[in-house]
């Protein structure tokens, strides 16, 4: 299915690859998620949306064994599915973390290795692909994002943007079923975040599923299928970007929609 279908049409058409129900976590006496459910569908964009603090990254991290929550199950299709009533054993944590790849907010580069070895290093550690395709691989998706001439430079030779770049080609090259983005752009330079943005929406429109946490309003609302809008540790509202970002139903969501869109007010 084509990224370019409405995406009330694509929604409709594509089934479940990540349910999520009840996800509870605490660190010491402070709950930060409450009771959170999220069902991400196959070639799928969904934005989590919210203030700081609202518990949008602990998601993220609980969907691939991050971090892992206190209650609550979550469902890969084809396996692992976990239930953390009980103690999770590792294995069955790494299981649900090899069918995803995260893009983290301050790109997490090895400041030692140079671009191509950053991108090649999972894939040949941790997939155990062959150096040769892993090469071959690594170089097709830095020319694809514009950096075919940074394969041997250092990333404190690159512009944030460009790291960020390297970042979502570090998570491409592992083929992963689920991509994770947190807060991507929030550590960069307002000039380079276009660049950035760009890639990712490229990803979206090639029927890649992915799950944002993002301030990027304007981002979410042309790329999404369905936004999150998380507070105090639940999601408050959920619905299409047509729809909540135009009419939304809870107070609080119109009150944080406001402050970012009319901060002067």
């Amino acid at each position: 299915m084509s990224r370019t279908e409405p995406a009330a049409d694509r929604a409709q058409d594509a089934s479940p690859l990540l349910e999520a129900r009840g996800l509870r976590k605490s660190f010491g006496a402070h709950e930060v998620l409450r009771g959170v459910d999220l069902t991400v569908r196959r070639g799928e964009v969904v934005a989590l949306i919210g203030p700081s603090g609202s518990g949008k990254t602990t998601v993220l991290r609980s969907l691939n064994g991050l971090e892992t929550p206190d209650a609550g199950t979550l469902e890969l299709t084809g396996g692992p599915s976990l239930d953390f009533a009980e103690p999770v054993p590792k294995a069955r944590r790494f299981a649900l973390r090899d069918r995803s790849a995260m893009v983290f907010q301050h790109h997490n580069l090895f400041p030692h290795m140079t671009v191509l070895q950053n991108v090649i290093e999972g894939p040949t550690q941790v997939r155990r692909v062959p150096r040769a395709a892993a090469v071959v691989r690594a170089e097709a998706l830095l020319a694809r994002v514009g950096l075919a001439d940074k394969r041997d430079a250092y990333p404190h030779q690159l512009s944030g943007g460009q790291q960020q770049r390297v970042g979502i080609v570090r998570a491409l090259a592992l083929s992963p079923d689920l991509l994770l983005f947190d807060e991507p752009t929030s550590a960069l330079d307002p000039e380079l975040v276009g660049e950035v943005l760009t890639v990712m929406k490229e990803l979206a429109d090639e029927g890649w599923t992915m799950v944002v946490v993002t301030h990027e309003l304007a981002f979410a609302r042309a790329v999404a299928d369905e936004v999150l809008f998380l507070d105090g540790g639940v999601v408050v509202e959920r619905g299409t970007p047509a729809r909540l970002f135009t009419q939304p139903a809870e107070e609080r969501t119109r009150r944080f929609l406001h402050r970012l869109l009319h901060p002067l007010d």
